[in-house]
């Protein structure tokens, strides 16, 4: 096999075997390289340290950082490519989350176990609400008019009312949490279990867990991105460099793919239909879905600790913040090759 060349594994012992020919196909295709061009690597505020979850609000044209090491969400103006804005005192921030119906951004401080509440028009802080320990990622249920935070080291995720900026509901998940998406399909919250091997499902309704799917070949389940068309969950996992599918309508896991070690943040272009897997390593894995078929694109170094993608599905640029580019933290903006 070509060095860097993505390959494609059985998943479980007894799977069906279209579900494996369809994995084989799928890496078939895998091409060594990473089909992605720098066009930028836009200067970042503050010190270089380790930055973490990013969110684009497209309308305003805008990316919101989470600069974890110096505490601050950096927002960024992705049509004039600089900062515009810090915000200070979210302490060890680590993840964002805009949400345009609100007005609102949203991060979690893990210095302070805590979820800040941003206005997204004025960029200040509106609110702060307790969390369990450590909060992580985010996701917001609409129609519940609920923000779900996974609170990693808690092995809880913390339910908050946006209306009232009130914590409502601490739900159990039995492990350490990882990242947290909504499902607009179904309605429900899909949250890493990521010491168990599990995808918890949450409904909002209730505000109780109403199913725990098994992830075979998992290890360290962290990442989470849901195409909710396909109803295909993709789950990336740290402890063993991987990237799983999970068919959400059958609830098995239908293939699995090598990925840079560590793989942490994952970014959906729609539009497009590529899948990005962003790694401690540096290491970018690129994956294209089309309808429920998924494979391989490339896989590459994209620059130091490149663990963190947004992408724009108008513009299809992508976004990595590093945070040591000699010696300072950039932005290293991407588009397809």
């Amino acid at each position: 096999m070509l060095p860097g060349a993505l390959r494609c594994r059985p998943v479980l012992t007894g799977l069906a075997l279209a579900l494996l020919a369809a994995a084989s196909t799928a890496c078939g295709q895998a091409k060594p390289t990473l089909p992605l061009i720098t066009v930028a690597d836009a200067p970042l505020t503050g010190r270089a340290t380790r930055w973490d979850y990013a969110s684009l609000d497209p309308a305003r044209h805008r990316l919101f950082l989470a600069h974890l090491g110096d505490g601050v969400v950096s927002v960024f103006d992705t049509r004039r490519q600089r900062v515009v804005a810090d915000i200070p005192g979210v302490s060890q921030v680590h993840g964002v989350l805009v949400v345009p119906m609100l007005d609102r951004v949203y991060a979690s401080a893990t210095g302070t176990n805590e979820l800040v509440a941003i206005d997204a028009s004025r960029l200040k802080i509106l609110a702060r609400v307790p969390t369990g320990d450590y909060p992580d990622g985010m996701a917001y249920a609409p129609r519940a008019h609920k923000l779900y935070v996974s609170d990693e080291h808690g092995g809880s995720e913390t339910v908050i009312d946006v209306r009232s900026n009130r914590r409502v509901a601490t739900i159990p998940l039995g492990g350490e949490v990882g990242n947290t998406q909504y499902d607009e399909a179904s309605g429900h919250i899909f949250a890493n279990v990521q010491t168990r091997a599990v995808l918890a499902e949450i409904d909002p309704a209730t505000d109780k867990v109403v199913a725990r799917i098994a992830l075979p070949g998992a290890k360290g389940n962290h990442g989470l991105s849901i195409d909710v068309p396909a109803r295909l969950a993709f789950i990336a996992c740290e402890d063993n460099a991987t990237l799983l599918v999970l068919d959400l309508r059958s609830r098995r896991v239908t293939a699995s793919f090598d990925v840079g070690e560590e793989p942490d943040v994952l970014a959906f272009d729609p539009a497009r239909g590529w899948l990005y897997v962003a790694s401690e390593s540096g290491e970018v894995a690129l994956f294209e879905v089309k309808g429920r078929q998924v494979r391989a694109l490339g896989r590459g170094m994209l620059g130091p600790n490149a663990h963190v993608v947004a992408v724009d599905p108008a513009t299809h640029l992508a976004y990595f913040p590093l945070k040591d580019w000699k010696g300072k933290p950039v932005l290293r903006i991407t588009r397809p090759r």
